[in-house]
Protein backbone atom coordinates (compact mmCIF):
# COMPACT_ATOMS: atom_id res chain seq x y z
CA UNK A 1 0.00 0.00 0.00
CA UNK A 2 1.32 3.42 -0.93
CA UNK A 3 1.87 6.09 1.67
CA UNK A 4 -0.72 8.85 1.73
CA UNK A 5 -1.14 12.19 3.47
CA UNK A 6 -4.32 14.06 4.35
CA UNK A 7 -4.05 17.76 3.48
CA UNK A 8 -6.50 20.41 4.69
CA UNK A 9 -6.89 23.92 3.29
CA UNK A 10 -6.68 26.44 6.13
CA UNK A 11 -6.18 29.69 4.19
CA UNK A 12 -8.08 31.56 1.52
CA UNK A 13 -6.62 32.10 -1.96
CA UNK A 14 -8.18 35.58 -2.09
CA UNK A 15 -5.49 38.25 -2.63
CA UNK A 16 -2.82 35.60 -3.22
CA UNK A 17 -0.56 35.34 -6.28
CA UNK A 18 -1.90 33.29 -9.19
CA UNK A 19 0.84 30.66 -8.72
CA UNK A 20 -0.40 29.94 -5.20
CA UNK A 21 -4.00 29.64 -6.43
CA UNK A 22 -2.90 27.22 -9.15
CA UNK A 23 -0.95 25.15 -6.60
CA UNK A 24 -4.11 24.80 -4.49
CA UNK A 25 -6.07 23.68 -7.54
CA UNK A 26 -3.29 21.22 -8.39
CA UNK A 27 -3.69 19.70 -4.94
CA UNK A 28 -7.45 19.42 -5.51
CA UNK A 29 -8.35 22.13 -3.00
CA UNK A 30 -10.34 25.27 -3.74
CA UNK A 31 -12.57 26.02 -0.76
CA UNK A 32 -11.82 26.59 2.90
CA UNK A 33 -11.60 23.63 5.28
CA UNK A 34 -11.70 21.00 2.53
CA UNK A 35 -9.50 17.94 2.91
CA UNK A 36 -7.89 15.63 0.36
CA UNK A 37 -6.07 12.34 0.74
CA UNK A 38 -3.09 12.43 -1.61
CA UNK A 39 -0.27 10.06 -2.43
CA UNK A 40 2.90 10.96 -0.52
CA UNK A 41 5.28 11.80 -3.37
CA UNK A 42 8.07 14.38 -3.62
CA UNK A 43 5.92 16.39 -6.07
CA UNK A 44 3.00 16.61 -3.64
CA UNK A 45 5.31 17.42 -0.72
CA UNK A 46 6.90 20.19 -2.79
CA UNK A 47 3.51 21.69 -3.59
CA UNK A 48 2.52 21.61 0.09
CA UNK A 49 5.85 23.21 1.08
CA UNK A 50 5.27 26.05 -1.41
CA UNK A 51 2.06 27.13 0.34
CA UNK A 52 2.45 26.21 4.05
CA UNK A 53 0.37 29.26 5.03
CA UNK A 54 -2.62 27.93 3.05
CA UNK A 55 -2.55 24.20 3.80
CA UNK A 56 -1.86 21.87 6.71
CA UNK A 57 -0.92 18.19 6.75
CA UNK A 58 -3.48 16.60 9.06
CA UNK A 59 -2.40 12.96 8.96
CA UNK A 60 0.19 10.66 7.41
CA UNK A 61 -0.91 7.10 6.61
CA UNK A 62 1.04 4.05 5.59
Amino acid sequence: MAKTIVVKQIGSPIRRPEKQRQTLIGLGLNKMHRTRELEDTPAVRGMVNKIPHLVKIIEEKG
